[in-house]
């Protein structure tokens, strides 16, 4: 038994270096798979930036650009004047569409936002949002248009890049963006916004421009919506200036 046990443990002893060199060796070939994947992510993305590790040969300026469209301006940073249009506005598409009043606010603001970002009337990229998506922004057709403003990714992914590629397209911030830069680079080619919007909806065989004139019908009952607000305002402003008139008036009177 001694003999046996002696023997068993030079074998143990002698077999412990080769269980190294194999170790060893996998360790190597491990390493050697790593360097190989990372030449390969190299030469297919650009160098890896360290400061934005997570998305490679992405300028980190997109990165701000996409940080600072994902997020909606806070509702502090309004005017009350405008902090008022808005509400106004989503209280009547809420109404119509049925969706979350704070929802909707989030998104007018944003869509105002980006109406000045790219001197787009923000009532127009409204009124696309309510006749493409009824304000659903997961909302997918047939033809792959998705989200809020109806993005087809696959024909505009260098849109979307600087949010992260066609994954993005159901953030609405990216959605709203993408949508009214593809409108407005279509008003720079026609001049006209009933062809740009037939080109959006991808309509332009349809003579009747059907599409055209639900987006347009949708933008005036903003108008009317935004005319009845600023109605009494208007008659509120002119009758304390006529209020002030009278005032001066009687001091001068007086004197």
């Amino acid at each position: 038994m001694i003999a046996k046990s002696v023997l068993t443990m030079d074998g143990l002893s002698a077999a412990a270096p080769i269980q190294r060199g194999r170790h060893l060796a996998s360790t190597l070939v491990l390493i050697a798979s790593l360097l190989a994947l990372l030449l390969v992510v190299n030469a297919h993305y650009g160098p890896l930036d360290v400061r934005n590790p997570f998305q490679p040969g992405l300028p980190l300026e997109a990165i701000k650009v996409d940080q600072q469209a994902r997020l909606a301006p806070p509702i502090a940073a309004l005017s009350p004047a405008d902090e008022s249009r808005y509400r106004v506005l989503s209280e009547y598409l809420a109404q119509r569409y049925r969706v979350s009043q704070q929802v909707i606010f989030d998104l007018v603001t944003l869509a105002h936002r980006v109406g000045r970002q790219h001197k787009l009337d923000p009532l127009l990229i409204i009124a696309v949002m309510g006749i493409e998506s009824s304000f659903n922004p997961i909302a997918e057709s047939r033809v792959g248009a998705k989200g809020l403003m109806q993005v087809i990714p696959q024909y505009h992914p260098e849109k979307l890049r600087p949010f992260g590629g066609e994954k993005a397209v159901f953030d609405p911030a990216a959605n709203i963006v993408v949508g009214a830069q593809i409108l407005k680079e279509y008003l720079r080619r026609t001049g006209n916004l009933g062809l740009a919007l037939q080109m959006y909806a991808g309509a332009l065989d349809d003579r009747s421009d059907t599409y055209t004139s639900r987006v347009l019908t949708e933008r005036q009952r903003l108008h009317r919506v935004l005319a009845r607000w600023s109605a009494p305002s208007l008659r509120a402003k002119s009758a304390a200036g006529r209020t002030a008139l009278a005032s001066n008036a009687g001091s001068t009177r007086m004197r």
